[in-house]
């Protein structure tokens, strides 16, 4: 009997796609399907190409295949990606398919040092990326990318002066430790900071990008609102540590984005520095600042808990030297690795299931 089209996507939508619970058919997933005498050929759209279940996926097309079509036909599925987006209609940074603010209750937790290596393994699994540092008063990016001495372009675009950002590791980058010498105090009053974020945002070539993470300072302040009033915000995240002080303050940077007028999904917390590995001891894990409170909170506030960070020297190495520890062939990498891929997958799971989150109009 001759193998169909019909039949190689009657068989395909019996696949579904474990995070969203459709099938591939029903999700327009399955593309360029076609038949060559014995072998069967189709394209997998998957929604990021940080998808953790890649293979999983893959292998559920051919199982299904082999099942309903035949089992001595040989199947070549072809495993591409598109990001998707809610920020369709956005009027600002259109091309933007992800704004992700990356945010936490206090300093000294790591959250820059999250933003940095998310930002990388994203951009190691094919995704176009861009990283704006919002920490106005204490900017850390430009010394973890290595590149605190470069000063960015400005060009003239439309009739409009245009900020082009700076490019390290395939990641666009945006700071104001490019703007100022790296010595010099911003002494600036809350409005000065906001508007500094608003040039970053609307005055930027940001191009195409999969995903924009945001960089927030500590708390939740003037350059919060001025986000989340300014464009429309796909999702955050929030970096805690494990120990009390920590998790009391995390509390209110989940209570800000879960207010009503704000409204901005909350895709995960990541707690850093969960544990103490020595290097000489690699299995020993050493719970100095606690064990378990990420966890809690997690499953108190009901939002996904995607990842624990060790407290290992060489992440400090690599903030320090300018190399994001994601970069090396380590323990830590693949770490930062499941961490990207887990918070991609969350990006995606909101898309399929949340409205595109509002601007927030006005809030005193």
């Amino acid at each position: 009997m001759a193998i169909t089209k019909e039949s190689i996507i009657k068989a395909l939508s019996t696949v579904q796609d474990p995070d969203l619970k459709k099938d591939l058919v029903s999700l327009n997933m399955i593309k360029d399907v076609s038949v060559d005498g014995n072998a069967i050929h189709f394209t997998v759209v998957l929604t990021t190409p940080a998808c953790p279940l890649k293979e999983m996926i893959k292998t559920d097309c051919i199982n299904a295949i082999h099942k309903h079509v035949g089992e001595d036909v040989q199947v070549f599925p072809n495993m591409t990606s598109d990001v998707t987006s809610t920020r369709n209609t956005a009027p600002l940074l259109p091309n933007v398919k992800n704004i992700i603010a990356i945010g936490s209750g206090k300093g000294g937790v790591g959250k820059s040092t999250v933003t940095a290596n998310l930002a990388v393994s994203l951009a190691q699994s094919g995704a176009k990326v861009g990283l704006i540092d919002a920490d106005i008063f204490g900017p850390s990016i430009p010394t973890m990318f290595n590149c605190e001495h470069e000063q960015p372009e400005v060009k003239e675009i439309n009739g409009k002066n245009t900020i082009i950002p700076i490019e390290q590791y395939g990641i666009k980058l945006i700071s104001i430790g490019f703007l100022t010498p790296p010595d010099n105090a911003v002494v600036w009053r809350g409005p000065m900071a906001s508007s500094a974020l608003k040039q970053f945002i609307s005055d930027t070539d940001w191009g195409e990008l999969d995903y924009l993470l945001i960089d927030l300072p500590p708390g939740t302040s003037d350059i919060h609102l001025t986000l989340v009033q300014t464009i429309p915000v796909t999702g955050s995240v929030i970096v805690t540590t494990p120990q009390k002080v920590a998790l009391a303050d995390a509390k209110k940077a989940i209570g800000m984005f879960k207010q009503p007028q704000i409204n901005v999904p909350i895709l995960g917390l990541v707690e850093n520095m969960a544990y103490f590995t020595p290097a000489e001891l690699p299995d020993n894990k050493y719970f100095i600042f606690g064990e378990g409170g990420g966890m809690k909170l997690s499953e108190q506030f009901d939002i996904p808990f995607i990842g624990q960070m060790p407290l290992v020297q060489s992440i400090r190495e690599s903030g320090d030297s300018g190399l994001p520890a994601v970069m090396k062939d380590d323990v830590t990498a693949d770490a930062f690795k499941e961490l990207s891929q887990k918070l991609a997958r969350q990006v995606a799971i909101r898309n399929a299931n949340l409205a595109e989150t509002k601007k927030v109009e006005m809030i005193n």
